[in-house]
């Protein structure tokens, strides 16, 4: 099923002015099918560079501009597909996009602790990043009418939204997210990282899924996995940076009773989430339901913003006395708070202690019954 990119039209929005193209997301999301139709619109006068490959890794080794002009030579676009793999990635698109500011570079990468330590300080100024998470159920209205998405809402809890995974029918749902969780979303962090311990990797990985929707504690998790608290905070670091998990921060300012350093660990898709604990059941034999619907909402949000280039500050809200928020953006000086229930009909409530103390505040309870509210 073909399902359109809502992030092209940004994309082609910021082609031919001067800026080199960043497109970060995780392997299997969709970055080379994307990168590969623009080609089609320039296909005379294009290319596609995989960077993977030895004979383009030599090509680009280096900052000579003679040698990059015959590389380069009369094309308009030139896609540099998994960047991350050439030398200098950084250094070669600065002398290229202030040489030939004519032609269009666009460079992918699944890997921003790699690909963006390389290229952040030589092409300051010179670059417009983007992030291709997986599909969200907006991108999937193209195809799917809201009766249909709602019913498949339990689906997608569990498979979560990977493109080949949605794509794909039954148990090869599985097979296909066993790939990816086991093999394609940490390759990067074993290459360039060196990670001597997988096994501790997927210790952590399994131990963030069991906590998700909890607050995280470093020493906790340092204790469930047996190290230290150092490595924890470095894997977690290496996982954010390759798009398996993000964090949210606690919202604190007013209130002495605020909770101000805890964090939340989620997943990018829970369907990765899932498969790394093995648990694929139906929504009326688990008992983590709140969690992954939480889970799954938060992220759903993050591709809205993501998406529409919506450059908000997010976090979570608590007190010591147990009242709570699941998930705050900060716009403009405005808060847009929300609460997850995946039971219809829930009602939530606002805790008067954030209203009374941040008054331009605004709240709003998600569930399966009103979730297209999420992309507003």
């Amino acid at each position: 099923m073909q399902v359109s990119r809502t992030i092209n039209s940004q994309l082609e929005d910021q082609l031919f002015k001067g800026k080199v193209l960043i497109l970060y997301g995780a392997r299997r999301t969709g970055k080379t099918t994307l990168v590969k139709n623009l080609l089609t619109k320039f296909s005379e006068k294009s290319a596609y560079i995989n960077c993977e490959l030895q004979e383009y890794k030599d090509a680009l080794s280096t900052t000579n501009s003679g040698l990059l002009a015959e590389f380069i030579g009369n094309r308009e676009l030139i896609i540099f597909d998994e960047a991350q793999h050439i030398a200098n990635i950084g250094l070669v698109l600065k002398v290229l996009v202030d040489t030939f500011p004519q032609v269009q570079f666009i460079a992918t990468g699944s890997s921003s602790f790699e690909l963006s330590g390389m290229v952040s300080e030589p092409l300051t100024g010179r670059s417009r990043q983007f992030l291709l998470l997986p599909f969200s159920l907006e991108e999937i209205g193209q195809t799917l009418n809201p009766i249909q998405i709602k019913a498949n809402l339990p689906n997608f809890l569990r498979f979560g939204l990977y493109p080949q995974v949605f794509n794909s029918i039954g148990d090869e749902k599985i097979e296909e997210l066993a790939e990816i969780s086991s093999n394609y979303l940490y390759k990067d962090l074993f290459q360039f990282e060196q990670i001597k311990k997988p096994d501790l990797l997927f210790k952590l990985l399994a131990a963030i899924a069991l906590q998700t929707g909890s607050e995280s504690s470093l020493n906790e998790l340092a204790q469930i996995t047996g190290t230290n608290v150092h490595t924890v905070k470095r894997y977690l670091e290496l996982l954010e940076k390759s798009f398996v998990i993000f964090r949210l921060n606690s919202f604190s300012r007013n209130l002495r009773k605020e909770l101000a350093k805890s964090q939340k660990i989620y997943f990018y898709d829970v369907g990765i989430r899932n498969a790394v604990i093995r648990n694929f059941n139906e929504m009326n034999l688990r008992t983590d339901v709140g969690g992954l619907w939480e889970n799954f909402c938060i992220t759903e949000r993050i591709k809205f913003n993501q998406n529409h280039r919506r450059f908000v500050n997010i976090y979570f809200w608590r007190t010591y006395d147990q009242k709570e928020i699941d998930y705050i953006e900060e716009k403009d000086g405005h808060l847009t708070c929300f609460e997850f229930k995946y039971a219809e009909g829930s009602k939530g409530k606002f805790p008067s202690e954030f209203s009374e103390n941040y008054p331009d505040s605004s709240f709003k309870v998600i569930t399966p019954a009103n979730f297209f509210e999420l992309y507003k």
